[in-house]
């Protein structure tokens, strides 16, 4: 039976977000319904709100989340009623090229849920990334739930569903950071103060962090920078050269996603060095830069989608890192709110207050 629920719906560009009832059918064919603990106001929520990604409204917002599955449908086993879960907005398909490949993590097929959840009145909603999980309950593919261990905070937990997960892909699965490397990452918001600490993980000697807010240089020294450098003040590939012996770091992370900002990241790399964009560009921007230096300072020059991760393998792994006291997934949690206070949430995530505001349900 269809049950109703609370919900934060993003009726129209730039409207503030308001509290509606939400109509969660009975979980279908290959799907299932979770109740949401926890949820991170993310920059691709307000990205939705401000009409950058389609103009399919109204949305329901929120995709970084934890809760725990209430009922399953049909042909549903890889997950039951009870089981604690990360949601993750790319179900692989298990059939394309790149799942057939052993390469699950490129999979060209992900897939969401086929039922639709909509307003009392009918009105179908388009959830974020396919999980919508500002609302009380959710309904989603049974493949975007991958169980971890129960004794994990929800509000820490769930930022593996987005954020924190691209940060710390960027650094250990796309730019292959190994023991001994030197890294920069230029932009230290969430995104990029994740991928720090998964450079720290993964055994960096040095960590250069990157950006032009001296508080948020302050919270990288505290996830593992060993360096900062004020962009607002220094020229950035002059610093990031003069801290690797004038040779560049072996690893740049551009968190940003602007032409400026992976220029910087190309020239401050080490010959041969590798660069992971991880920060996400608007449709509009346009890169340049000389063919023969292309050439001819070799390396790698990457994009990391959502980390290059796969969630069953990584968000166990990750959490189990986080129990140990290993990765500090605290850290990341600037405030726990309530449902009602996410326009306000938007806000403070754009003065850069917050690395992220989770709502906890």
């Amino acid at each position: 039976m269809a049950q109703e629920v609370r919900g934060v719906v993003s009726r129209a560009v730039n409207e503030p977000v308001r509290i509606e009832t939400i109509v969660i059918p009975d979980p279908g064919p290959g799907e299932a319904v979770v109740k949401v603990q926890a949820c991170g106001v993310c920059h691709t929520d307000l990205h939705y709100r401000e009409g950058g990604i389609n103009d399919e409204f109204p949305f329901l917002l929120g995709h970084e989340a934890a809760g725990v599955v209430e009922s399953v449908g049909e042909g549903v086993d890889e997950v039951a009623p009870g089981d604690y879960v990360i949601l993750n907005w790319r179900a692989v398909c298990g059939q394309c090229r790149a799942c057939k490949r052993g390469r699950p993590w490129y999979c060209f097929a992900t897939h969401n849920a086929s039922q639709p959840m909509t307003l009392a009145d009918g009105t179908k909603l388009s959830p974020a990334l396919g999980i919508g999980a500002f609302a009380e309950k959710t309904l989603v593919a049974a493949g975007q739930c991958t169980k971890v261990d129960p004794e994990a905070s929800p509000a820490a937990a769930g930022l593996l569903g987005c954020g924190v997960m691209a940060g710390l892909g960027a650094a250990i699965n796309t730019g292959h950071v190994g023991r001994g490397d030197s890294v920069a990452v230029i932009g230290c918001g969430g995104v990029g103060n994740a991928a720090i600490a998964g450079a720290r993980l993964a055994g960096a000697a040095k960590i250069i962090a990157v950006d032009l807010d001296a508080k948020k240089l302050t919270q990288a020294e505290s996830l593992g920078a060993t360096h900062t450098v004020d962009g607002s003040k220094a020229d950035v590939v002059e610093s990031i050269q003069a801290l690797t012996d004038g040779f560049g770091a072996d690893v740049v992370i551009d968190a940003v996603g602007r032409p400026e900002t992976y220029r910087q990241a190309f020239y401050a790399r080490d010959l041969a060095g590798t660069v992971v964009l991880v920060g996400v560009p608007t449709p509009e921007m346009k890169l340049e830069l000389p063919l023969l230096d292309v050439f001819g300072r070799g390396g790698s020059l990457k994009s990391s989608w959502y980390g290059d991760c796969l969630p069953s393998r990584d968000f166990p792994m990750l959490i189990d890192l986080y129990q140990q006291g290993r990765l500090d997934l605290d850290a990341f949690v600037s405030e726990t709110i309530a449902l009602d206070d996410v326009e306000e949430a938007f806000a403070r995530m754009q003065r850069g207050e917050v690395l992220r505001s989770v709502v906890v349900l």
